[in-house]
């Protein structure tokens, strides 16, 4: 069990926690022995090295957060296929079970490399880190990490990455800011995605913006809909920009 957010074991990926038990049998005089440590400290050491390799040789890392649904493969399918040969992409999926998405970014012909992470709830630099080494990426590369789909958990964990960008969609309420603050606080940019369903749907974009901002002065925002191409061009050109 993961003390950091209560996952269970990774399928198929070694997920090591550090255990150190102290045991006085003197049950007379009992002797309690303070042991303090940042149980991040493992992967905030492997999140470095990573980020050392990425700047090393020019490679822009996107950790793409959100709820399930929200519409991260399906941004991603539009941009590869609008982008790719303007740039050097690769993919990172993370999902707890299946390469469903995977399968989708494949389809499009950049290179993708599915993380399955069983019973847990979010990517850690350890999982990036061996990713990537499959992929053996040229310098000025972007990748793109897809995580799991969670507002909680994977706001947690630097995996190394240059960028945060967390989604929302406009079915999902413009309280989120609020509920999951870290998520928001910890990212840089906020895609709103599925707008062409505002007609339909019970939600205001400057509400939603107004409470990232609450959350976040700093956060950037862009609104698109994935499936229908609407904003996209802006969000390239925040993509080509950032990437340098």
């Amino acid at each position: 069990m993961c003390d950091t957010c209560g996952c269970g074991d990774i399928t198929g990926i070694d997920h090591h926690h550090a255990h150190s038990h102290e045991h006085d049998h003197d049950h007379g005089d009992q002797l309690t022995i303070p042991v303090g440590r940042d149980i991040l400290d493992i992967n905030k050491r492997m999140a470095e090295r990573t980020r050392g390799y990425f700047e090393a040789r020019n490679i822009y890392a996107i950790n793409i957060m959100s709820s399930p649904g929200s519409g991260k493969t399906t941004l991603l399918e539009r941009t590869l296929a609008d982008l790719r040969e303007k740039r050097s992409f690769y993919v990172i999926e993370g999902d707890q079970h299946t390469s469903r998405d995977a399968d989708r970014i494949s389809a499009t012909g950049v290179p993708v490399v599915q993380v399955n992470t069983g019973n847990a709830c979010h990517l850690d630099a350890a999982m990036v880190n061996k990713a990537v080494k499959n992929f053996d990426p040229p310098n000025g590369s972007v990748i793109l990490i897809e995580n799991v789909g969670n507002l909680i958990c994977p706001a947690m964990f630097d995996l190394g990455e240059m960028t945060r960008i967390v989604m929302m969609s406009v079915t999902e309420g413009e309280d989120k800011p609020l509920k999951y603050p870290g998520m928001f606080r910890t990212s840089q940019l906020c895609i709103i995605n599925k707008t062409d369903l505002l007609p339909y749907v019970n939600f205001k974009v400057e509400t939603a913006i107004e409470n990232g901002l609450k959350v976040n002065g700093r956060l950037q925002f862009l609104e698109v809909s994935a499936l229908k191409g609407n904003g996209m061009e802006k969000w390239y050109e925040w993509l080509l920009t950032n990437a340098g």
